[in-house]
């Protein structure tokens, strides 16, 4: 706390000044300027207020300039930026900076990045000519009065948001493609302001609004004798219209009644909503680039990764090419190239405002960017030196056999809790919650002590926030209009703990693949295997437990209970899923969920409470089917179809028994269909989790 001493400006040499986070409080010196040797200063979330000196026009060497979140007030100086010929980021955002915006800023060779976001700065957009580099820079002037047409300048930015202000006119076809303009006074844009408020605004400046092109809705009064008549017109066929919307309402009602009588357990396979529940993504994103890392230069990229070496490409994904990179200092690093001609364009700025947003331990460690380039973007993670589970489950030993060592069931369960508090997290701690959406064995990353960074985010999405809407639009809701985003994915949490059902599985039986594929055959195992998951016999998971594993009696409890709380994840009916924050809290008591379980099975029957995680659990196991008369006669040696996929393996190390062979006679006619088992989350389901939710 307290103030910035003027005395620092005697340090000649300090090349670093970084204040930020702090309590400061006064006005920033105008002895700052007397740091020439100066390349960094970071003053940024502090409490500064008055006007920024001019005298800071002695930074000639300064390259990076945040000065953001504080209370500084007034126009910029007019030459403060002539001389700081070096700067290439520049952080003004959330301040109460007033006047035009320098004209020098938008034509500065070196600037890759203006944020001047959430301020009071007006003026139009000037028409200047530009030196060619600065056709990389990112700009954000969001949130603040600039006013007046779109002029070619946007043509030169690589990205600019002017959203929030007062822009009319039209769009030119150049800037819907670089240009985020929601909020503003222009022609044929969703969510754009009301025409009283851009009227307003123009006429506070003496100027006529175009009120949206349209013409002035200024006509002479009809006449008093046609008044009368015009209301009995209007209130027919406003009748008309009523009565026409009721009859549609009613078939709607009819057809999906009768689809919900026949609807099989088929994916849609219709687009849905973006990722932000309806909202254009492009548009709707407005980041916030002093919390996304450091700005890498495209020259950083391209040495850290030898050019894209191939021999340095982790794998293709789908939404870009994953490379391992050595940055300076020899810190390894995982770096996205995104190419924008094979990439939907502008969707790394969705994964880039969602790492502005959150920040959690169990999230992959985002460390920067470069957007320098037109066609490729980069992003850039920390890298983690056991891969991903799906890689790590079984891996090579260093003997002659090349045998594989599977992971023991201590660091399974680790794997399964850290992967469930990254998922909490974004459903219970984010408001509006977040769907991962990709969750498979693949996305969770491991770092040197297997502890769990949930990556693959670029998928994540804001769950629909209206979860109250009417019947009539519940309704309305046909399958073609399904919950999902572009990747098929559905929008909602319950299908994150659908996938992390099977990721579970994966866990217990070994099975490799489980929670990346969704086919034929993959139903036809989990039919073979989920009637082997009983809450009241603990040895019929013999029988489908990783036969690599080496577990003594507490230990097969455990994985008794992680098979439960994996069935409970794979309810037919999305509404009847446990809450992944319950899934957290049995996964931390695995013995609680069968000894309790046990012990009180006939108080849990009667009850669907979620006043705890345990009867949340059973409470929904309970609903998902009849275990009892679904439970398979006691098999041999394994469930019918485990075979076929987890083969013997000469150098696997580790044996597990296969549990006892006798057993009750129990029978397995009624045993469910697939389709009743394990179907997909449908349309239909999420209609009916939201009609249980209200």
């Amino acid at each position: 706390s307290g103030t910035i001493p003027p005395a620092i400006g005697t340090l000649s040499k300090l090349q670093f000044l970084n204040f930020s986070d702090n309590s400061l409080s006064s006005s920033i010196p105008a002895q700052l300027g007397d740091l020439s040797s100066l390349v960094d200063l970071d003053l940024s979330f502090n409490s500064l207020s008055g006007s920024v000196p001019s005298d800071l026009r002695g930074l000639r060497n300064l390259q990076k300039m945040v000065i953001g979140n504080n209370f500084l007030v007034d126009a910029l100086p007019r030459n403060l930026f002539t001389a700081l010929t070096q700067l290439q980021f520049i952080v003004l955002n959330h301040n109460h900076f007033t006047g035009d915006l320098p004209d020098i800023l938008w034509s500065m060779s070196e600037l890759r990045f203006l944020d001047a976001s959430g301020n009071n700065f007006t003026g139009t957009l000037p028409n200047l000519s530009f030196n060619a580099n600065a056709t990389t820079a990112v700009f954000n002037l969001s949130q603040n009065m600039f006013y007046g047409s779109l002029t070619s300048i946007l043509r030169r930015l690589n990205f600019i948001d002017l959203s929030g202000n007062y822009f009319e006119g039209r769009v030119p076809d150049y800037a819907r493609s670089n240009a985020s303009l929601h909020r503003n006074c222009l022609q044929k844009v969703s969510n754009r302001r009301t025409v009283a408020e851009c009227s307003s605004f123009y006429a506070e400046r003496g100027l006529t609004f175009d009120n949206f092109g349209l013409p002035n809705a200024t006509q002479p009064p009809a006449p008093a004798g046609k008044s009368h008549r015009s209301l009995i017109i209007l209130a027919v066929v406003l009748g008309g219209l009523g009565l026409i919307a009721l009859l549609v309402v009613v078939m709607v009602m009819l057809v999906v009644c009768i689809r919900k009588r026949g609807v099989t357990n088929q994916r849609g396979t219709g687009v849905g909503p973006v990722p932000t529940g309806g909202t254009p993504p492009t548009p709707g994103v407005s980041l916030n680039f002093s919390r996304l890392g450091e700005a890498f230069t495209y020259q950083q990229i391209l040495q850290a990764t030898g050019n894209f070496n191939d021999g340095d490409l982790i794998k293709q994904g789908h939404s870009g090419d994953l490379f391992r990179g050595i940055l300076e200092g020899g810190i390894p690093v995982v770096i996205k190239r995104i190419d924008l001609h094979s990439t939907k364009n502008e969707a790394y700025m969705l994964e880039l405002d969602f790492f502005s947003k959150v920040s959690h331990a169990r999230l992959a460690p985002f460390l920067g960017h470069c957007l320098e380039s037109e066609n490729d973007k980069f992003l850039v993670y920390k890298y983690m030196p056991n891969g991903d589970l799906s890689s790590s489950l079984y891996r090579k030993t260093n003997s002659e056999d090349d045998s594989l060592k599977s992971l023991d069931w201590i660091t399974r369960l680790k794997i399964a809790i850290g992967a469930a508090e990254g998922l909490s997290y974004l459903h219970h701690e984010c408001t509006p919650p977040f769907v991962h959406r990709d969750v498979q064995a693949s996305s969770i990353l491991l770092d040197d002590k297997f502890e769990v960074r949930l990556g693959s985010l670029s998928e994540v999405c804001a769950q629909e926030g209206d979860t109250h809407q009417n019947m009539i639009t519940r309704l309305l809701r046909l399958p073609q209009t399904s919950e999902q985003g572009a990747s098929g994915s559905p929008t909602t949490c319950a299908y994150d703990v659908y996938c992390f059902g099977k990721v579970l599985l994966e866990l217990v039986t070994g099975k490799l693949g489980i929670s990346a594929s969704s086919d034929a055959t993959m139903k036809d195992w989990l039919e073979g295997i989920l009637p082997y998951i009983s809450i009241y016999d603990k040895e019929l998971v013999t029988n489908i437990v990783d036969p690599s594993l080496i577990i003594d009696e507490d230990l097969l409890e455990e994985v008794w209970a992680m098979a439960i709380v994996a069935r409970s994840c794979l309810n037919p009916k999305p509404s009847r899923r446990p809450l992944m924050r319950y899934i957290l809290k049995a996964l931390e008591n695995p013995l609680k969920v069968v000894r309790e379980e046990h012990t009180s099975s006939a108080r849990l029957r009667t009850t669907s409470s979620r006043g705890s995680w345990n009867a949340a659990l059973f409470g929904s196991w309970r609903h998902s089917s009849s275990d009892v008369v679904a439970t398979p006669a006691a098999p041999t040696h394994k469930a019918e179809g485990v075979s076929s996929f987890k083969q013997s393996q000469s150098g696997t190390t580790g044996s597990q028994g296969s549990g006892q062979n006798g057993g009750g006679d129990y029978s397995s006619s009624n045993r469910r269909q697939s389709k009743e088992i394990f179907p997909e989350p449908s349309e239909l389901q999420d209609i009916e989790r939201q009609n249980e939710e209200d």
